[in-house]
């Protein structure tokens, strides 16, 4: 039986449309609406939702995220917590679901357990961005056993080696960080997306999403004659961290998440 996440694919390109996958820092601004925020990305258009876990020393990510990062933990979220709120999202919704995290917090947590309780709350796969392919057998075992997707980046940098292993570790989709450094807004999308695209298809028929400095309808729409799939991640968060403490941070996120899904559909379905 196919993932969440394979499925939902499946769905999107008999329509023509790409997926938009959404990242949160779980437990930002505060655990208790972490969940209400990831509702409100699904009522929008959000395909898939990343939820972030909130580590201490996040070495690709921004200083958006970091900042996201420091007020979950301050704020209490743990990794037995953010599976909490998988189980909590299950109440309402078939959304699929992400684990975004380090290979650190995973460890002191353990690889069997984590696949067992993830499976369990209703986790559809993990994405631990710091865990070097060529080292990441045990792993994959292991959340395969559960069922769970296991997500690979490929980056720039990337040799075709890596770019095979990448490709054949990974289930539900590919995620193509669109270039070097961490993540943040960009004014546009990187030029050499194309060629890293083809570089990447030459190892896998997978679908493809493309993130890092992904930001605006523009760069979405830029991106749907290039892969089957957009990450958006700091953009959303900054929304969460300037409006954290206001009653309409979700309308807000909605509207803005609402914009980015129009540019996932073809122009004369985005148009009506």
């Amino acid at each position: 039986m196919s993932s969440r996440i394979a499925q939902k694919f499946d769905e999107l390109r008999q329509r023509d449309e790409r997926a938009l996958v959404a990242y949160l820092t779980a437990g930002d601004p505060t655990p208790s609406r972490s969940v209400s925020l990831v509702l409100a990305l699904e009522r929008a258009g959000a395909d898939i939702i990343e939820l972030g876990v909130p580590f201490s020393d996040p070495i690709a990510d921004g200083p958006v995220i970091q900042r996201a990062a420091e007020r979950a933990l301050k704020a209490g979220a743990t990794v037995a917590g953010i599976l909490e709120m998988a189980r909590r999202i299950r109440q309402h919704s078939q959304i699929p679901l992400l684990l975004f995290t380090y290979l650190n917090p995973v460890l002191r947590y353990g690889f069997e357990r984590l696949a067992a309780e993830a499976r369990e709350a209703g986790i559809d796969g993990c994405l631990l961005t710091d865990l070097s392919v060529e080292e990441a057998g045990d792993y994959v075992q292991r959340m395969r056993a559960h069922d769970l997707d296991t997500v690979f980046l490929a980056a720039p940098t990337s040799t075709p080696r890596r770019l095979e292993l990448v490709a054949r570790y990974s289930t539900g989709f590919v995620y193509l960080v669109s270039r070097t450094g961490v993540t943040g807004e960009q004014d546009q999308v990187s030029g050499s997306v194309t060629s890293m695209v083809a570089a990447l298809r030459n190892h896998t028929s997978k679908p493809i999403a493309v993130g890092f400095g992904v930001s605006r309808r523009q760069h979405v729409e830029t991106l749907r004659a290039e892969a089957e799939g957009v990450v958006v991640g700091s953009a959303i968060v900054r929304l969460i961290e300037q409006y954290g403490a206001s009653p309409d941070l979700e309308q807000r996120l909605e509207t803005f998440v609402r914009e980015l899904k129009q540019g996932t559909r073809a122009p004369e379905l985005a148009a009506r």
